[in-house]
């Protein structure tokens, strides 16, 4: 059974913005990429919400499934086999402006303070409902990834809103609000091989890569996926980096600080401001 770490949880379908409490990393850096990550979808006609509302998410995809858009969620995310709480994840829904939901992102937080991805990597994938389904480790870095571990997935643009970049930045807001909320030490994703391969991974912000993890015979095929990481300071690192390459320079003055202190919590609720399983690059 996985351990849930302490945390704020905030109401569900909120604007972004006003779900962010910084509990924990760089207050100035994590809030202001988040605020201006709004912005820029809302300059593209979407309005971001953070959910914990996992039923809600379990329909978009079963519609969009049925329409051909979408890939059958795993496990992880899935309310009818897993132990989803609004403790332990969250999913984000960019609405356009006739109110449909046209991208999600969705993040999963796993305390392992005694053990490790290469020991618990079955029971992530099928939480817990995987029973006679194998699963073999070869990625070495699974056995390093411990702790509070961050594993995104659901990450989903609906086909005419692709091609825009947004899933670069709806990677990178997923994993910022999780690190505002959990002392995050590890972000992951579980990835296609040819993703990897093609950059797509390193597009999201992944700086490495792991071969591999293999669940034969499951229930979406004969699975090779790669362990796709970063640590907690490569993550507010990229973050930085984003925020200097694709937002105006004056966003960017003091947003180097990610080896910087952790300042008090900063609640920022009142400012205003493409794959296999679920056709973007994961396979959560």
């Amino acid at each position: 059974m996985t351990l849930i770490y302490p945390n704020i949880v905030p109401e569900n379908n909120l604007r972004l913005p006003d779900a962010l409490t910084v509990k924990h990393g760089p207050a100035r850096l994590l809030s202001r990429f988040v605020l201006e990550g709004d912005m820029a979808a809302r300059q593209m006609g979407l309005r971001l919400r953070l959910r914990h509302d996992f039923g809600e998410l379990l329909y978009l995809n079963e519609r969009e499934v049925a329409h051909g858009n979408w890939f059958k969620l795993v496990n992880m995310y899935n309310p009818a086999y897993c132990d989803l709480s609004p403790e332990n994840s969250y999913w984000i829904s960019g609405e356009n402006e006739a109110g449909d939901i046209v991208l999600t992102q969705a993040g999963r937080i796993y305390y392992w303070p005694e053990t490790s991805l290469s020991e618990q990597a079955h029971a992530m994938f099928y939480a817990d409902h995987g029973e006679g389904q194998l699963c073999n480790v070869t990625a070495p870095a699974a056995g390093h990834i411990g702790g509070v571990v961050f594993c995104a997935g659901s990450h989903w643009i609906r086909p005419d809103f692709r091609g825009h970049r947004l899933s670069h930045l709806l990677a990178r807001l997923g994993r910022a609000y999780a690190m505002s909320r959990w002392p995050v030490e590890w972000a992951i994703a579980l990835v296609a091989p040819v993703l990897v391969a093609k950059g797509v991974s390193a597009g999201y912000g992944y700086k490495h890569a792991s071969h591999s993890i293999f669940y034969p015979a499951s229930p979406w095929g004969d699975l090779e996926v790669v362990l796709a990481y970063l640590s907690q300071n490569e993550a507010y690192e990229d973050i930085a980096e984003y925020l200097g390459k694709e937002f105006s320079g004056s966003m960017t003055e003091g947003l180097s600080a990610a080896s910087a202190p952790r300042p008090r919590d900063v609640n920022v609720t009142s400012t205003s401001s493409e794959g296999v399983f679920h056709g973007s690059s994961n396979l959560s």
